[in-house]
């Protein structure tokens, strides 16, 4: 999956030292600007350049040559001081987040310093200038100070256009909800007219007997080549009946997402009410595949953090939807699991695809995959409903823990993480916070990534640090 960001870098410059010195400009494309674009190379990040840009005119042809490259960040470069007046309309009328790089050529101005060395490290005070006017403005945007031959300082601008990426995939997301939300479960519900008014996130609603036409359409032939992919990929311990239907009520799921242009979607277990007729099971297993491909889901009719959970895996990392379930007081970790959902892509090893009794409603036993995710650092992430019709993301970076000693649990979608402080308190503040109890795992340490998205969707953000 192609997770790496696309940046329109910006040089700006001061049409008075064209006029001045007409030789200057010529020395920052090396070292400045090269350094700049070979960091940006070595990172996986393609970059889309523009000319130097002084004057009104000239800022708005890149913008346009952005937005035609389809670039997901606009990065502005003061090679020296530029007059933001030149440059704010075209970057306000910009359909694409603003990343600040504020640095210089030179690495050190110290008390020795050239006085020369001025016109090559004064463009600072020309980031301060547009900064102040993207302020006024109320236009989003995110800053990275530093030099670019330190390594924090490609990194953060990285996660800034990580954080832009997964903000695009999360507006515009077209999201399926199969049977109605959960009943009682309030923390996550939306009125859908407020996603469409706030993130042009669409909702379509429809139940489970409606992809009967959908799982009809499926060939035995095509069940029969994702039987084959799913041994070769998983440990299947499943019985042979279990696995077929799970797969062909799965690609019925497949077929009508696909069909219907959907993005993420969300599933209650409990409208999957019946054994007869083609739709006798929950496809917990196509669930699990479609986050893999970058298909945004979460479970109980959550339509939000469906759309959240495709944000982050196509933006950022290896994600998957999971809920906090118990606190393990002793040892100061929280274990996460679900009923039967969990990205592939961040277990640990081989998942098992296993039969998973169900006693909920009549509907026969799914397949699921059963799996924890790879230990090391990773990111808690929760979109949280506010008041006034705010939204909140709740980040917590966490490490994540080395899988269950007791065998018994390896039938279990399961992890357990540490977060940066005591479980007691890192409960309490989560929840004075608001947040819900579904969530999305990260796998990585990239908090600053979305609190990057957090920034260019105008929510408010909360690290839990």
């Amino acid at each position: 999956m192609k997770r790496h960001p696309r940046i329109g870098l910006l040089p700006m410059y001061l049409k008075l030292y064209d006029d001045t010195f007409p030789d200057l400009r010529y020395e920052f494309d090396n070292p400045l600007i090269k350094i700049v674009l070979e960091g940006f190379e070595r990172a996986g990040v393609e970059t889309v350049m523009s000319g130097i840009c002084r004057q009104a005119a000239e800022f708005r042809k890149a913008i346009h040559h952005f937005e035609q490259e389809d670039v997901d960040l606009i990065a502005t470069l003061h090679l020296a001081y530029s007059l933001s007046l030149e440059s704010i309309d075209a970057l306000a009328e910009a359909r694409r987040p603003i990343l600040l790089l504020d640095t210089t050529m030179d690495q050190a101005f110290g008390l020795d310093t050239d006085p020369s060395r001025i016109m090559y490290n004064h463009g600072i005070h020309g980031v301060q200038d547009l900064a102040s006017l993207l302020v006024r403005r109320q236009i989003p945007f995110e800053i990275v100070a530093g030099h670019p031959r330190h390594s924090r300082f490609l990194q953060r601008a990285v996660a800034a256009a990580r954080g832009a990426r997964a903000a695009r995939f999360f507006q515009n997301t077209r999201v399926l909800r199969v049977g109605e939300s959960f009943e009682g479960m309030g923390d996550f519900a939306v009125e859908e007219d407020r996603l469409w008014n706030r993130f042009r996130i669409t909702v379509d609603t429809m139940s489970p007997s409606m992809l009967a036409d959908s799982v009809h359409s499926i060939s035995d032939k095509e069940i029969n080549q994702e039987m084959q992919s799913d041994r070769e990929r998983f440990v299947c311990a499943a019985p042979e009946e279990v696995h077929r239907r799970s797969v062909r009520v799965g690609l019925g799921l497949r077929r009508y997402l696909e069909k219907g242009k959907y993005q993420a979607f969300s599933q209650n277990f409990l409208a999957f009410d019946s054994a007869d007729g083609p739709v006798d099971t929950v496809p917990f297993l196509e669930c699990s595949k479609a986050m893999e491909r970058g298909v945004g889901y979460a479970g109980e009719g959550d339509v939000l953090t469906a759309a959240l959970v495709r944000a982050l895996q196509n933006g950022i990392g290896k994600t998957t939807f999971t809920e906090m379930f118990c606190p393990d007081w002793i040892g100061d970790t929280i274990f996460l699991s679900h009923m039967g959902e969990i990205n592939p892509e961040v277990a640990a090893g081989k998942a098992w695809l296993i039969e998973k009794d169900f006693p909920w409603t009549p509907a026969r036993n799914p397949a699921v995959l059963a799996c924890a995710p790879a230990p090391g650092p990773a990111v808690l992430v929760n979109l949280a409903p506010g008041p006034g019709g705010a939204f909140r993301l709740i980040i917590a970076p966490v490490e994540v823990q080395p899988d269950t000693r007791n065998p018994a649990m390896r039938d279990s979608v399961r992890g357990w993480i540490r977060p940066q402080m005591v479980v007691e308190r890192f409960l309490e503040d989560y929840s004075r916070l608001g947040g819900t109890h579904h969530c999305a795992l990260v796998l990585g340490d990239h908090r600053r990534a979305v609190a990057a998205m957090g920034v260019y969707l105008g929510m408010e953000r909360t690290i839990l640090e």
